[in-house]
């Protein structure tokens, strides 16, 4: 979808009707240079990238959760003039028709114990401060790759699980199968942010790419980074394992833009540089 916006600029969009858990990109041209270019989607600030003179881009993520429904996206900016600028486009947001799965795991990931439920508790706290900061510039460098080499795809991203009878939350990221001690590779360059064991992931590595974006990679074998350390695309970061609360060796990939939670495999497929 393209809209003009006047003045000489235009705002295109992947996809005007995305579902629960997918990725839009926005690209803004304008026949001059913008000044203070700034965009919100649902009320929320949009970090967005320049990639030429007259040229910038964003990523809108749909969280799985996002109720379906419209919701608006605007720009605002300056002509270099002075003279404010600025667009509005409603984005419709279709659900994503996600499956149920019923799943048996060890009772001691379903029935916690007060200690694992605090300790689980602690570690959900640090992903989430860890996820809600947002670098200011753009940590990669061309387009995503899959992080498992000759895997184009994965299962139950989405799903809402059902564990040991018990509903839980959606399942937030992608099961990528493996044999154990597969290698797995960073899909684009970032700065590791977590290197470390969790309960319910067991060994897991987070890359931030910059701008809001972080991939995860959870259920590691073992881990070959550590947090600080910036990687390039073909980084190992670890070996595919069952570390944590799973069913058999595989790797759990997940894409957190802004916030929100939406299929990885999106990024790839939309070739996001």
């Amino acid at each position: 979808m393209t809209r003009d916006c006047g003045h000489g600029v235009t705002l295109r969009l992947s996809s005007l009707s995305p579902a629960q858990g997918g990725l839009v990109e926005l690209t803004v041209t304008s026949a001059a240079t913008l000044e203070d270019l700034k965009g919100t989607w649902a009320g929320n600030a949009l970090p967005l990238w320049q990639v030429g003179e007259h040229t910038h881009r964003a990523l809108l993520g749909v969280d799985l959760e996002r109720a379906p429904g419209k919701y608006e996206l605007s720009l605002d900016a300056k002509d270099s003039d002075g003279a404010a600028l600025a667009c509005q486009v409603d984005v419709t947001v279709r659900d994503g028709h996600f499956k149920i799965e019923s799943l048996h795991v060890a009772n001691q990931f379903v029935d916690v114990s007060p200690e694992d439920r605090e300790r689980g508790d602690k570690e959900s706290a640090r992903l989430h401060e860890i996820l809600s900061q947002t670098t200011p510039e753009r940590l990669w460098h061309g387009a995503f790759r899959m992080p498992l080499a000759g895997v184009k795809t994965g299962h139950n991203f989405g799903t809402r699980r059902v564990l040991n009878g018990e509903p839980r939350s959606p399942h937030s990221g992608l099961d990528m199968g493996a044999p154990a001690g597969t290698k797995v590779f960073a899909p684009q360059a970032g700065r590791v942010v977590l290197a470390d064991n969790l309960f319910f992931s067991g060994n897991t590595v987070v890359i931030d790419h910059g701008l809001g974006i972080y991939t995860f990679y959870g259920h590691l074998k073992s881990i070959a980074v550590r947090e600080g350390d910036d990687v390039t695309a073909g980084t190992i970061l670890g070996r595919v394992g069952s570390t944590g609360r799973v069913t058999g060796p595989h790797l759990h990939w997940a894409l957190i833009v802004n916030g929100a939670h939406v299929n990885p495999l999106q990024i790839v497929a939309l070739g996001v540089h």
